[in-house]
């Protein structure tokens, strides 16, 4: 049966290093349409952030088929979680809520979702089934932040390096930040220093307007791109937040920027892949964190979210029996479309036999056989019309196993 299927590899099981591997060859609309192209694969999607990447198959061979992709990837088993039809939806559901999310209920991951789900339609990539499943999601996403308060006090993966600064270094009053990257991550990091009572704010990002522009509505300063190495020397904190492909900062830059001070550099790292190269937490006073740093702030929001979490899951305890009963009700559907299909087939087939027959003793005239067609659609349709109530009513009590001997009796083509 052709089921969804997914592949699960987050900040639960890897780390930083190991998630940036999936993107060695090639970005992501590259890697989605190599994954497509798989003869097995019907429909997918590919969702990338931080810490998390998730690909979602609809296909025959289920999860199989995403082994093989893990296995051409050179992905460690020790890091993938797969999940079959219901797991996928059920994870699903509970990633829009912010549930899965390193910060427990951060609003992020929702337009991350609804990003990766545009970007798939864009592609043509995705069809019926995973679009039922990914609305689905976005609703329920909606849905709980505004009947709960998982999100209330929102910390975000920008906020939280924010925060994390300032448990190093014991506050962030008097200290120059340089936050590379104005994107959406950059945007949450800059807000957060915004609230903080910081020397100054300095943006830069690879378009100089973008920087600027953020700047001006936080009262910090835009950096070009070409002069950072100067604000390096001056900088207290950096927090890099780009989605560029390669390193922004060197050994060999931060090098260059603490050799004539004395003081503590603090450099945040939240981009997949890095901006910072590793070996740079290596010089003297220079200490380097980056995404597998945010884990004790992460299990503080838990704490802190515990009684939400638990109206949540019972709401998408919920939605999940209402996109079970969807996608029943469409199998449904499927196989009646099909069950119809082939009655019509047989009827116009036995109709003109029934033409031919009758032309030989007699002139069979327009009124003879418009007769002729309303007779063998009443009958079609009358055959049809309790097989097609039953169908729905199974459907609706989830039997799931009437409906797959109906297709196999059949022989018909409905899809789950």
């Amino acid at each position: 049966m052709t089921e969804i299927s997914s592949m699960v590899i987050s900040h639960k099981k890897a780390k930083i290093e190991e998630m940036e591997c999936l993107w060695h060859g090639g970005d992501l609309e590259s890697l989605l349409q190599y994954l497509y192209s798989k003869e097995s694969v019907d429909e997918c999607i590919i969702m990338k952030t931080c810490n998390r990447a998730e690909f979602y198959v609809l296909s025959p061979r289920g999860s199989s088929v995403l082994f093989n992709f893990a296995k051409e990837k050179g992905v460690s088993s020790n890091i993938v979680e797969f999940y079959g039809h219901d797991e996928s939806l059920i994870h699903l559901l509970r990633l829009s809520c912010g549930l899965e999310s390193m910060i427990v209920g951060e609003d992020q991951i929702l337009g991350q979702i609804k990003e990766m789900y545009a970007f798939a339609k864009e592609n043509g990539t995705t069809g019926r089934v995973l679009d039922l499943a990914f609305k689905k999601a976005i609703q329920l996403g909606k849905r709980v932040r505004s009947e709960t308060r998982i999100n209330e006090g929102s910390v975000s993966i920008g906020s939280a390096a924010v925060e994390l600064a300032e448990n190093i270094l014991g506050g962030l009053r008097g200290k120059n930040v340089l936050v590379i990257g104005a994107g959406e991550m950059g945007v949450l990091v800059a807000k957060a220093l915004a609230e903080r009572d910081v020397e100054g704010i300095y943006i830069t990002n690879r378009t100089y307007g973008t920087a600027e522009k953020l700047a001006f509505e936080l009262g910090g300063h835009a950096v070009k791109l070409d002069d950072v190495d100067t604000y390096l020397q001056d900088a207290d904190v950096v927090i890099s937040a780009t989605g560029a492909p390669h390193l922004i900062l060197t050994k060999a830059d931060i090098e260059k920027a603490v050799e004539s001070r004395n003081r503590k550099l603090l450099l945040v790292d939240i981009a997949n892949p890095r901006d910072i190269e590793e070996a740079a937490g290596e010089l003297e006073n220079v200490e380097l964190c980056n995404i597998d740093n945010l884990r004790v702030i992460s299990e503080r929001t838990l704490k802190m979210r515990k009684a939400e979490a638990k109206k949540v899951e019972t709401i998408i305890d919920e939605e999940f029996r209402n996109l079970k009963l969807q996608y029943k009700r469409s199998r449904a559907d499927d196989l009646i479309s099909e069950l119809y299909k082939r009655v019509y087939a047989v009827r116009l087939q036995e109709r003109e036999k029934a033409v031919n027959r009758l032309s030989a003793y007699h002139t069979i005239g327009e009124v003879e056989t418009r007769v002729l067609d309303d007779l063998t659609h009443s009958i079609a349709n009358k055959i049809l019309a309790e097989p097609t109530k039953v169908l729905r009513q199974a459907a609706e009590v989830e039997n799931e196993d009437f409906l797959e001997a109906v297709s196999r009796v059949f022989q018909l083509d409905g899809k789950p």
